[in-house]
């Protein structure tokens, strides 16, 4: 009998190259689901008790920097969403580099379904969002129920367990990384007032350097440095700096540098000791490509640290009960919470179902519409992303605080009703 490390080395050794860094994200994710649910919690518990102004006071206290004669004095919550997002949009850009070259995305066939959901997904939430405040003071919020957010959906389906079809893991996460696509599209052309071309010029230059030095110049020092340029151009340009953690993600090489091959033991036996071990090393290092390993490195950073920074940071929503009957007419809330629980619904599941029936794409063996629909109720969790578009239009105004309120309200919503549509149905995989 095999011990259980023994049996997990070995279930792990005969998953495919491609398939098991899906699962290791997957794994990882759910559990950060897990956390950002329990920071977003304390976030609204603390924002409402007898020490609320503390949390505004930790995170509006201002901390200032000097690069070059140019100053850098933002508070502590810009500091997490201009800064330490980058590393979050970084992974983002990671996973969509390898998702297009190994994974969902790169079948045409295969990418169709979570594609056009993806895309119904978008255009009928903003469409909801943009109606409801036509002309009005919060109309540039319509970008607010576009996104999906990836941690807290998988943390939810792995909980259901064999109640959800793996499908659905498989298809919100290439919906999300699709979303994520169209978010950062949605942020650089719609949310980046004022730009300042000349720091525009250098950011580009510098991303111009750093394709120009991909798979010449091997150390990532040289990449960070660079990095770093075009992030601080990008924010003195006026354009979110982001931006900069998705371009350098993409820019990743996905193949490793020398192929999976068997090592040569003969070979090995002529270089004894250090010198075999030294070989060994290299080329087990080298059989690794720099996506899986950056992916490895800083996932958890960006799960377990960042994300739960960011969801302290800007989820806590302060509910004065005598506001609360204001939020009956309040279009901006009522658009977020309709778009992401509504919009996400209707246009992820009937995209997708539509596809089906013109023969763009297929459905897996034993999932039904209903788990399609139950998929695109959870695509309503918009959280992280919402959030950070939130702070985008809005700032630090009362509209600010009213979108907040409609994203933590149909996140709930969303994760209970798509729970709801998935848990009562059965699923064949065999």
């Amino acid at each position: 009998m095999s011990s259980p490390t023994t049996s997990s080395n070995e279930s792990r050794s005969n998953t495919p190259r491609v398939i098991r860094p899906l699962a290791d994200f997957l794994h990882k994710e759910a559990s950060a689901g897990i956390l950002l649910i329990a920071a977003a919690v304390v976030a609204i518990i603390w924002a409402n008790s007898p020490w609320h102004e503390s949390y505004h006071d930790l995170w509006n206290a201002h901390i200032g920097i000097d690069i070059g004669g140019h100053q850098l004095d933002l508070n502590l919550r810009e500091w997490i969403n201009d800064l330490g997002m980058v590393l979050f949009f970084f992974v983002v850009g990671l996973e969509i580099k390898r998702e297009i070259t190994e994974g969902e995305l790169r079948d045409p066939r295969q990418a169709a379904l979570p594609i056009i959901g993806a895309f119904g997904g978008m255009i009928v939430p903003a469409a909801i969002f943009a109606l409801l405040n036509l002309g009005g003071e919060g109309s540039s919020g319509w970008g607010i129920p576009m996104a999906t957010d990836i941690a807290i959906v998988v943390g939810i389906v792995t909980l259901l367990g064999t109640r959800a079809p793996s499908w659905a893991k498989i298809f919100l996460l290439a919906l999300a990384i699709v979303d994520d696509i169209g978010a950062i599209v949605v942020i650089a052309v719609f949310y980046s007032d004022g730009v300042s071309f000349g720091w525009l010029g250098i950011a580009i230059g510098s991303f111009i350097l750093a394709v120009a030095m991909k798979n010449r110049v091997p150390f990532i020092s040289a990449y960070l440095a660079i990095g770093g340029l075009c992030w601080f151009s990008l924010l003195q340009a006026h354009i979110h700096p982001t931006l900069a953690g998705v371009a350098f993600g993409l820019l990743a090489p996905v193949r490793p540098r020398q192929t999976r091959v068997l090592i040569d033991e003969n070979a090995l036996n002529e270089h004894p000791g250090y010198d075999a071990a030294f070989k060994l090393s290299r080329q087990a290092r080298e059989s690794v490509s720099i996506v899986e390993w950056l992916v490895h490195r800083l996932h958890p950073w960006s799960a377990f640290v960042v994300v739960p920074a960011f969801a302290l940071a800007n989820a806590g929503v302060r509910i004065e009960t005598s506001e609360l009957g204001g939020m009956v007419t309040n279009t901006v809330t009522w658009g977020v919470i309709l778009g992401l629980v509504v919009g996400k619904t209707i246009g992820i599941s009937s995209f997708t179902l539509l596809a089906v029936a013109t023969k763009i794409g297929r459905l897996p063996r034993g999932v039904t519409p209903r788990y399609v629909i139950g998929a695109g109720a959870l695509g309503g969790i918009g959280f992280t992303v919402s959030l950070f578009v939130t702070e985008l239009a809005f700032g630090e105004s009362i509209l600010a605080e009213d979108a907040r309120l409609g994203v933590v309200i149909a996140s709930l919503v969303a994760a209970l009703l798509g729970s709801a549509i998935i848990v009562p149905g059965q699923v064949d995989e065999d």
